[in-house]
């Protein structure tokens, strides 16, 4: 087995926690979980298959992750991150067992291509295959950015190499647990948009450049897309997908995914951004002032992650 452990953040994850695990056993059995203090049996589930578990009141998805970075009790060489409702493909996890024990020193994070399934259908156009995320890396050389929506794992020193093979990204949900999550995401969403605009907080991140790597390029577009105009955006963001990146030759699920993720749900969100130019003005004081009194729970829970 490689010299790897592995952090996942679960709440309610009967569903997907033993698919995930087992996913995980041919590479390593180190596998740490924290836990958002489950109602279901979560906690059972992953303890009955080896896992370690601990408990810790949610904050943010960054606030949580790095807690389990600081936490995770195996020193080993390497760590992964993983999602409860994702699993390795059997090729990545002989792919992890044949490398992680003959890198370069001076190799501390690895990238691996994500497929998304929605509706059981793998999406493969519209821009979402092949996406790299670096997922493994030197413990002690990554920490996860603290930002509202879309983190990513920032290393502090070395060089990255991609891997060949997939991680899958399969949530078994169904299409209303789908939009009331992205309902509440939008909100996040709202808030890293605006942060873009009025730097609301001074949190190390990954480093915008349309040359650089995928998240550094993800990034960079973000700032963009944060530059133009309300609502059209989104139908923008949407006909580039659908049309110009083949969208459409995902079918009728594609049609429900890219429609969904790629316009309503980014129309959802510049609704909400005039809400609150509606009720707060553009100021910035005034800005997160409207957040704390509409949000106030929320975001003084969130508040040692991200300040606003």
């Amino acid at each position: 087995m490689a010299d790897l452990s592995v952090i996942i953040l679960t709440h309610n994850e009967s569903l997907h926690i033993e698919r995930c695990i087992r996913s995980l056993l041919p590479v390593t059995d180190k596998i740490f979980i924290v836990d958002s203090y489950s109602t279901d049996n979560t906690v059972q589930l992953a303890t009955q298959l080896g896992a370690v578990v601990v408990q810790n009141p949610w904050v943010s998805y960054a606030f949580q992750f790095n807690y389990g970075i600081h936490q995770n009790p195996f020193k080993t060489k390497w760590l992964m991150r993983m999602d409860s409702d994702e699993y390795l493909t059997p090729e990545l996890a002989s792919e992890l067992n044949q490398k992680l024990t003959g890198l370069a020193d001076n190799i501390s994070g690895l990238y691996v291509k994500r497929r998304v399934f929605f509706m059981d259908k793998w999406i493969k156009n519209g821009g979402y295959y092949p996406t790299w995320l670096l997922r493994v890396w030197r413990n002690g050389q990554g920490i996860c950015e603290e930002l509202w929506m879309d983190e990513h794992i920032k290393l502090t020193q070395g060089e990255t190499m991609n891997l060949d093979y997939d991680i899958v990204d399969h949530n078994l949900n169904n299409l209303t647990w789908w939009t009331q999550k992205h309902n509440n995401y939008a909100i996040r969403e709202v808030i890293d948009l605006l942060n873009i605009k009025y730097n609301f907080d001074e949190k190390e991140t990954v480093t915008p450049a349309f040359w650089g790597t995928q998240e550094q390029r993800k990034r960079y577009l973000k700032v963009r897309y944060a530059s133009l105009p309300l609502f059209t955006r989104p139908v923008m963001y949407f006909l580039f997908r659908y049309f110009i990146k083949l969208g459409f030759l995902d079918g009728k699920k594609g049609l429900i995914w890219h429609f969904l993720q790629g316009f309503w749900y980014r129309f959802l969100v510049d609704a909400k951004v005039y809400e609150v130019y509606q009720r707060a003005g553009k100021n910035k004081e005034d800005i997160i002032t409207h957040f704390m009194t509409e949000y106030g729970k929320d975001l003084r829970a969130a508040n040692r992650s991200v300040k606003i």
